[in-house]
């Protein structure tokens, strides 16, 4: 044995990569024996009991052997030059930017032209929304995909992408697309070939011969979909079969518990980082194990398979990072970015869905108390990890609200969570907001919002009353939403067109294959003759692009935003600010967030937690305006505290 890894198996992986380099070669054995560990301990669980776990790793490491060495000479000098700099996704300087690429710019060679935009934004992270090849008709939005190893032809081709991520790479930008991990599409040659009755590729799903097993699973299973995908199996006519799918019919959940699956998605993985992908956010992540008698969510499994892949990733191409889409509760986050055995040893980013559902339930109640209470309890997430914190994405909102900490502030969870879909849907009185109800479960009571961030913080609806105040009042709420995430800890994400206020797109409506999925509604198309407007004064556009790049070049000579840096939510005892504290070696730094249209005078105590009595507002790089002994904030003004330069 060298370094747990089996001899034979690192004599199998020098023939699979004869004939290159020894350099090369060294590095890549140096690399499986640094994460055999964790490739080996992260299947044991999983498979150990009832698979031949040696065949299996044997396969992998042959799999992993080939794909290194097709990996590209300009890929493995990056790779050597993130692990010289692991953190270089934690620097402040990081700002990320998500967009349909089709809805963007047409095509991937059409993103391409739009670098110089996105540059002025300071953007350093590019997310292309699904764009591998997917089903015909209803693909839900991209996350049916009928081929991993082919771009939507609509969009170009492998090599147009593989083109964009070297295009990106040169401008220090790199490039995310989304890896579907819980399902594919019916459409998929694997679905195909299990239609067709191959007992291979059958037992690549989850497929029941009767009801019988799918009618037990259904009793502890939620619906996602409940509205147009109710229960969470279907029928397959030709053969009389059922088979799960979680999200729609046409999806067809991946049956992890077949090591098969592992082999065939961790080559699929390793082939998007060699076209040059960086960044692979991992989708549906919380549901590819499934428990009798369990919500088949969140299983240990999960973070399991989750440390096996991260494994594999480091042998072949160190320079990719995870980054998993897990939108569970707030008790359940920081799991996947590895906490216990498998402390920082998971995903690398985690979407912090928890600071969004906070921020909008701060900015309907006037109360940042519970985002106080709730943000403050989360457990600290490995050094080497950051959160991806976001305001808007292209899915609904979910109001993620416990009941537990509803009830520490004498409020009734399933209330507040009525509360904030009446209020962001534009029902409750004096509500600013407009946005729709997305999937209201009458038998839960569960409503979700859909709406773009600009008319959910009121700005649609203050342009249709023609008020100038209270159109500034909407756009200090967007700005206030971007101050929080790009303080806050880890990599910030600007949801396409939020730069420019976009509003709500009825147009969706018009088309059948889209009609009856209200989040299309904040999903519009790039209006390049509104993002023109950018650089005239006075526009709305103007204000909040100018705003948010802003916001990026405080945030990149701000050392304290580093996202090793933790986050210390702190209480004041005034309900109407939010306030964290980051605590770093060249002095702290204290944000404070007013979420009411009044002007608020802060306690001294954020002076004393600063260290200084006239600190200075990293944001606009001026001295804090101090009054009584207390920083004073203007209506939703957020203002980022430290000691002045010395």
């Amino acid at each position: 044995m060298a370094g747990g890894v089996p001899e034979e198996l690192e004599d199998r992986a020098r023939g699979v990569l004869a004939g290159l380099p020894g350099r090369d070669v060294d590095l890549f054995v140096a690399r499986l024996r640094r994460w055999w560990h964790d490739l080996a301990e992260g299947l044991r669980g999983p498979y150990g009991d009832r698979h031949d776990l040696a065949r299996w790793l044997e396969r992998i490491t042959v799999v992993l052997a080939e794909r290194y060495r097709e990996r590209a000479e300009e890929l493995k000098l990056l790779d050597l030059e993130r692990s010289l700099r692991p953190d270089w996704f934690q620097d402040p300087a990081m700002v990320g930017y998500v967009c349909y690429a089709d809805r963007f710019a047409g095509t991937l060679a059409g993103v391409g032209e739009r670098l110089d935009y996105l540059g002025e934004l300071g953007v350093r992270y590019l997310h292309l929304m699904p764009l591998l090849a997917p089903r015909e008709g209803d693909s839900d939005g991209g996350y049916a995909v009928a081929d991993y190893r082919a771009v939507d032809p609509r969009l170009g081709t492998m090599d147009d992408l593989e083109r964009l991520c070297g295009l990106a790479r040169s401008r220090g930008m790199s490039v995310c697309v989304d890896l579907v991990l819980n399902h594919c599409a019916a459409e998929h040659p694997w679905a195909l070939r299990a239609r067709a009755g191959d007992s291979d590729h059958e037992a690549m799903f989850w497929v029941f011969p009767d009801r019988e097993l799918p009618d037990a699973y259904e009793r502890t299973l939620p619906e996602v979909f409940p509205d147009f995908a109710p229960g969470n199996f279907s029928l397959l006519p030709e053969t009389g079969k059922w088979v799960w799918t979680t999200f729609n019919t046409f999806q067809w959940d991946l049956n992890w518990s077949n090591p098969k699956v592992f082999l065939e998605m961790t080559d699929v993985l390793l082939n998007l980082a060699n076209r040059g992908i960086e960044v692979l956010r991992l989708d549906a992540v919380a549901f590819i194990w499934k428990r009798l008698g369990t919500s088949c969510q969140n299983q240990p499994e999960v973070h399991e398979l989750l440390q096996a892949l991260r494994a594999c990733a480091r042998i072949v191409a160190p320079a990719v990072v995870f980054k998993a889409e897990a939108i569970v509760s707030p008790a359940e986050l920081a799991a996947y970015l590895g906490v216990g055995r498998h402390h920082g040893r998971i995903s690398d980013l985690a979407y912090h869905n928890s600071l969004m559902v906070q921020f909008w339930s701060a900015l309907a109640t006037r109360d940042a108390r519970l985002a106080t209470l709730v943000l403050g309890r989360l457990p600290t997430k490995p050094a080497s990890t950051a959160w991806a914190t976001y305001l808007r994405c292209h899915d609904d909102i979910g109001w993620a609200i416990l009941d537990q900490d509803a009830a520490e502030l004498g409020w009734s969870g399933f209330a507040h969570r009525r509360f904030l879909a009446d209020f962001y849907a534009g029902r409750f009185p004096g509500s600013f907001a407009r946005g729709e109800v997305f999937q209201d479960n009458p038998t839960t009571g569960d409503r979700r919002t859909s709406g773009t961030l600009a008319s959910l913080a009121g700005l649609e609806d203050a342009l249709a009353a023609g008020d100038p105040d209270l159109v500034d009042m909407a756009v200090r709420r967007v700005l206030l939403g971007h101050a929080l995430i790009f303080g806050y800890d880890g990599v910030p994400l600007l949801y396409m067109g939020d730069e420019l206020g976009l509003l709500n797109d009825h147009r969706y409506l018009d088309d059948p294959a889209r009609a009856a999925d209200n989040r299309w509604l904040h999903r519009p198309a790039m209006d390049w003759e509104l993002a023109g407007r950018r650089a005239t004064q006075g526009t709305i556009e103007q204000r909040i692009f100018s705003g948010l790049a802003a916001l990026a070049e405080a945030r990149r000579r701000t050392p304290q935003l580093h996202a090793a840096t933790p986050v210390e939510v702190v209480n004041l005892q005034q309900p109407q600010l939010f306030v964290f504290m980051r605590r770093h070696p060249l002095g702290p730094l204290v944000a404070v967030h007013n979420v009411t249209e009044q002007p608020q005078h802060v306690s001294p105590m954020a002076l004393y937690l600063v260290g200084h009595d006239h600190p200075v507002d990293r944001l606009t790089g001026a001295p804090a305006r101090v009054d009584h002994g207390g920083v004073v904030l203007d209506p939703y003004q957020a203002v980022w505290l430290t000691v002045p330069d010395r």
